[in-house]
């Protein structure tokens, strides 16, 4: 049928989605191009670099490898048994495994001050024993944290490469007699060369734009990040033509890890299978067993030890909080629900234009949609500050660019969960509607959104819990007065009133989860009904 709908395919062409989608794309490419270009005119003759300056480089690069290096190889025996074994509870624990990337950064590093501090539970343990406590500060303590975070993601990423081998691969290793030995040079090594530089790639982007962890557990000079040291540079000194030239530093670094990230793709398969289940042989011995069970059960209790002691230690206070804290948990509850919906805005926009595209437009869309993964919320943060700083006062506006970089932040993932069920939707549903001359809003009430509860739903609870445990951009602009929960809650911890930090991180994880929770099942319920 051709006309306004296209030939066949069923792309609707409205004006309003043209519109919609060229403003969502301007925005991101405002957000992103834009600041970065206004740093770079700042940066311009600026000041150059300096030894504390060199040395946040290296300490970046440095802590990103050791945390990838790590998280990789402590996923592996992880995966290895969780693929190979089955026993009651495990649906659960690899679902908890997704539980670190929603968990507010402050809160995790809290509950591992409350395991690894000075005064926490290793701690107390090694002076029964005549041992000194444990130092958490530095580098070992970034990359501890950072280990926390992304060892669950390189469990799920590796994880999939194992299940992804074919069951028949498998079964014929056993007719042929081999052993586990045999057995993982002939079918997992190729798997590991395959799935890990990808896994690793991922984890280091993620560890070179991580803020909190570092500002919470660097200790000192010695143990400054870029985004720290853009920080420093930014709210202490105020020199905002260094901040700028540290801008565009963490800018390449992260620029050269997503492109080896695009580069080194994941594997979609391994190979050719039936799609069985995959079975195990030579795998019952006693040793092995008992080698997996302990893989498995050190991972748990490594991953649940630290949130178990938040809810111990923060729930005799939770009723008793100062109504500072309550004002924060306000604050972020608002800013969390304007970035769920500039989120979702931005995503669909985007999602829509591209769909009804071809080429390099829809080619283009998309990886506009994923440019923020490439720029860090400080710099987006640093670049906002020089535009509207000629202008207005940024503190004034510190809470609405907060919700608006971190709905930019949000956008890669929001648009990978709706732009595959939104093609699949077009694909399917799309040339009957077009037949039918069911257009606009019509369309998009009646056929688009209701197919696309559950990914929106998803998109929406994982916006919500990424900007409610945010500590980033709000850290340059805020002032005492209108601070967030995450921000309120250093504050506490700087302050050494420990126990109220620990209700507050309690508060937080639980907005958090909750927030998650209502948005996906609220989209579970909606696609079922």
């Amino acid at each position: 049928m051709a006309g306004r709908f296209g030939p066949v395919t069923g792309r609707a062409r409205h004006p309003v989605i043209r519109i919609a989608g060229g403003a969502a794309a301007l925005v991101v490419a405002a957000l992103t191009l834009g600041t970065l270009v206004a740093v770079a005119l700042r940066a311009d003759g600026g000041p150059s670099l300096g030894p504390a300056d060199w040395a946040a480089i290296r300490f970046t690069l440095i802590q990103a490898v050791l945390s990838a290096v790590f998280s990789v190889l402590l996923a592996v025996p992880v995966a290895r048994a969780l693929a190979r074994r089955r026993f009651p509870g495990r649906v659960l624990l690899v679902t908890l495994l997704g539980a670190p990337f929603i968990l507010p950064t402050i809160v995790a590093v809290l509950g591992l001050l409350a395991v690894f501090g000075r005064s926490g539970i290793l701690s107390t343990a090694l002076g029964w024993v005549g041992l000194g406590p444990i130092h958490i500060y530095g580098l070992h303590g970034v990359v501890l944290a950072h280990v926390f975070f992304n060892m669950p993601l390189a469990v799920r990423l590796i994880l999939q490469g194992w299940l992804a081998i074919p069951a028949e691969r498998f079964r014929l290793a056993a007719s042929l007699g081999m052993g586990p030995r045999e057995v993982f040079r002939r079918l997992e090594w190729p798997m590991l060369r395959a799935v890990v530089p990808g896994a690793f790639l991922v984890i280091f982007l993620v560890c070179t734009t991580s803020f909190a962890v570092a500002l919470t557990l660097g200790g000192g000079p010695r143990g400054t990040t870029v985004e720290l040291a853009i920080y420093q540079a930014f709210r202490f000194e105020f020199d905002l033509g260094r901040a700028a030239l540290l801008s565009l530093i963490q800018f390449g670094i992260c620029a050269v890890a997503a492109v080896a990230v695009w580069r080194v793709s994941l594997p979609s398969g391994l190979g050719g299978g039936l799609g069985r289940v995959v079975e195990r042989w030579g795998i019952a011995t006693p040793g092995l067993r008992a080698l997996d069970a302990a893989a498995i059960l050190l991972a748990a209790l490594f991953l649940l030890t630290p949130l178990a002691l938040i809810v111990i230690r923060g729930a005799p206070g939770l009723l008793s909080l100062p109504p500072s804290v309550l004002q924060a948990t306000f604050r972020s509850l608002v800013v969390a629900l304007c970035s769920v919906v500039l989120t979702l805005a931005l995503a669909l926009s985007l999602a829509l234009m591209a769909q009804r595209a071809r080429g390099l437009v829809a080619g283009g869309t998309e990886a506009l949609a994923s440019l923020s993964i490439a720029v860090s919320p400080l710099v987006i943060g640093t670049g906002l500050f020089l535009l509207v700083y000629p202008f207005a006062d940024p503190v004034r506006l510190a809470l609405p660019i907060t919700a608006l970089v971190n709905a930019l932040m949000s956008l890669p993932f929001a648009y990978r969960a709706i732009a595959p069920a939104l093609a699949e939707v077009e694909t399917v549903r799309g040339p009957l509607a077009s037949s039918l001359g069911i257009r606009g809003w019509a369309r998009m009430r009646y056929m688009v959104l209701p197919a696309l509860a559950r990914p929106i739903g998803f998109a929406a609870g994982l916006a919500a819990a990424l900007s409610m445990g945010d500590l980033g951009v709000i850290a340059l602009f805020a002032d005492p007065g209108q601070v967030t929960l995450p921000m309120q809650l250093y504050a506490l911890m700087g302050s050494y009133r420990m126990e109220q930090a620990a209700s507050a991180a309690l508060l937080l994880l639980a907005c958090s989860l909750a927030l998650f929770w209502v948005f996906d099942r609220g989209g579970r319920m909606r696609a079922d009904a």
